[in-house]
C-alpha cells in the first residue's frame, strides 16, 4: 500500500526515477529553463526547491546534503555561490510551470520549467565590421592565384622546349647516318668498280 506517499511512480523503477530526476535538477541548475513533460516538471520542481532551500543555510552540512542530490562539486557550489543568493528575498516560489501544448507523437503535456529569478543578460558588443582585413585577405587571393598561373604558364613552355630539343637531335643524328651511309656506299661499292676498271684499263 502507498499510503502517504505522494511522489509519482512515473513508471519508472526506484533507481530509474531518481536517475532521471537528479538530471531534471542538473540541467536547470545549469540552463534555468528547461522543456519537459508536466508530471516530470512538477516532481523536479518540488526536489529542486528543496536544494534551494538547503542552498540558503551555507553551511558544511547543507553542502553535503546538496551533494547527496547533485553529485558534483562543480554544480554544488554553483548552487550556493551563485543560484541560492539571488533568492534571499524570497521564502518559496523559485520556479514556474509555463505550459506549452500537447506533444503530437503521444499528446503527453509539454511545458517550461524555469527560475523566477534569471541571470541577468549582459548586454551584447558589437564587434566592428573587419572590412580591411578581408579586402587584404582578397588581395592576397588574387595575388596567389596569379602567382599560380605564371608557375603553370613557364613550366608549360619548358615542357615543350624540352619536348622540342630531343626531336632536333635525333632529326639531325637521323641525317647524318643517312649521309655517312651514302658516303659509305660511294667509298665501297663504286670505289671497288673503279678501281676494277682502272685495272683493265690498264691492261
Amino acid at each position: 500500500m502507498r499510503h502517504r506517499k505522494n511522489s509519482k511512480r512515473l513508471s519508472r523503477q526506484s533507481a530509474h526515477r531518481k536517475a532521471v530526476l537528479r538530471n531534471q535538477v542538473k540541467s536547470l541548475l545549469v540552463k534555468e529553463r528547461i522543456k519537459t513533460t508536466l508530471t516530470l516538471a512538477k516532481e523536479s520542481r518540488r526536489l529542486f526547491e528543496k536544494l534551494i532551500t538547503i542552498g540558503k543555510k551555507d553551511t558544511l552540512a547543507a553542502r553535503r546534503q546538496a551533494f547527496g542530490v547533485l553529485a558534483d562539486r562543480s554544480l554544488v557550489k554553483l548552487l550556493f555561490s551563485e543560484v541560492a543568493s539571488r533568492f534571499s528575498a524570497r521564502s518559496g516560489g523559485y520556479t514556474r510551470v509555463v505550459h506549452l501544448g500537447n506533444r503530437r507523437g503521444d499528446n503527453a503535456s509539454l511545458v517550461v520549467l524555469e527560475l523566477t529569478e534569471l541571470k541577468a543578460e549582459e548586454p551584447k558588443v558589437k564587434k566592428p565590421k573587419k572590412v580591411k582585413r578581408a579586402a587584404a585577405a582578397k588581395d592576397e587571393k588574387k595575388e596567389i592565384k596569379e602567382k599560380k598561373e605564371t608557375k603553370k604558364e613557364k613550366g608549360k613552355t619548358e615542357k615543350v622546349e624540352d619536348t622540342q630539343e630531343p626531336k632536333t637531335v635525333k632529326e639531325s643524328k637521323g641525317t647524318k647516318g643517312v649521309k655517312d651511309g651514302k658516303e659509305k656506299d660511294k667509298k665501297g661499292f663504286l670505289g671497288g668498280l673503279r678501281k676494277f676498271l682502272k685495272k683493265d684499263k690498264a691492261e
